[in-house]
């Protein structure tokens, strides 16, 4: 008798409102859903006493019973513990289980430097940007764009919720400037159309933009940890043409797309997210951006299982 595949392993390590929203929503598919964090997986690749063929160990879920993982948080810590973590969910899709969203999205996006590199090369409007290890190099960008802009955007690499990200103004600020583990990544400043600042997310799944809202601050940082107030938005065409691009070029699943608008009234894909967060989107919106996203992961799920019966 073939085993029922009804579990799906929700990554994560702080569960919390989107973990409920979550099982919840999996239930109504008939599937039972529970958190795992990735630091509790194991690779087994012994031939003495265990099965070659099962080399994933996740905690309570026998890969025979799955349909799928759905990644909510990927840990940080050391170069090696990210980058085991990262290999359990390649390794998931090497077995043709399906993750949502997967290990090389999770990589292109939580990269800002290949997250900026996609976006140019696809052709998506993205602010001008620079990464470098070189301090007497990354001084003479700050110099130009300083001249230019006004200012200068230094982010480290890995990051999110506005952590980190710095303002410079000028040189001798720029020299007590300290770069995340000797990595310098470099955005020109987008001046703002008016006194207030703001920018805006959009929420996309299988390449189709299903939600957006508009954040704004007193701060020129203008993300929602960072104090930023959300109202939501219907996103014209263009907008949604936009975002939806962007997260194309970056090959995901779902992604929370963010943009900014320039004093001349330009649009500009600023950052990507691949783990993004939407309890403060589906309370603004009053969409069921979970329901959303179960639906598209079911329907991942279903075509891989089509795929398998037919090979």
């Amino acid at each position: 008798m073939k085993t029922k595949r009804d579990k799906v392993v929700i990554f994560s390590d702080e569960p919390g409102w989107h973990g409920r929203q979550l099982k919840k929503r999996f239930a109504e598919h008939g599937l039972s859903a529970d958190f795992v964090s990735l630091s509790e997986c194991s690779m087994h690749l012994n031939n003495r006493g265990e099965d070659p063929s099962k080399p994933i160990n996740i905690p309570g879920f026998p890969l025979h019973t799955l349909k799928g993982a759905f990644v909510r948080g990927v840990a940080g810590g050391s170069l090696e513990e990210v980058i085991l973590r990262l290999n359990i969910l390649h390794a998931l899709s090497a077995l043709e289980i399906p993750v949502f969203n997967d290990g090389r999205a999770i990589e292109r996006t939580v990269d800002k430097a290949m997250t900026s590199f996609l976006l140019k090369t696809h052709g998506v409007p993205t602010m001008d940007t620079w990464v470098t290890e070189s301090s007497d190099e990354a001084r003479k960008i700050a110099k130009a764009c300083i001249a230019e802009y006004g200012s200068v955007v230094v982010k480290p690499l890995f990051g999110s919720q506005g952590k980190g990200v710095v303002r410079i103004r000028d040189l001798a600020e720029f020299a007590n400037y300290e770069p995340v583990n000797g990595v310098f990544y470099l955005q020109a400043y987008v001046r703002p159309e008016g006194q207030t600042y703001r920018d805006w997310r959009v929420f996309v799944i299988n390449g189709q933009a299903v939600a957006a809202m508009q954040r704004t601050s007193r701060h020129w940082v203008t993300n929602r940890a960072q104090g930023a107030v959300c109202e939501p938005i219907q996103p014209d065409r263009s907008l949604r043409e936009l975002a939806e691009a962007a997260a194309k070029a970056l090959m995901v699943d779902y992604a929370g797309v963010d943009l900014m608008r320039d004093v001349e009234g330009n649009w500009w894909v600023s950052e990507v997210n691949g783990i993004p967060a939407w309890q403060g989107l589906q309370r603004a919106t009053s969409i069921d951006v979970t329901s959303k996203l179960v639906a598209a992961f079911v329907q991942k799920a279903s075509d891989a299982d089509t795929m398998a019966a037919l090979a």
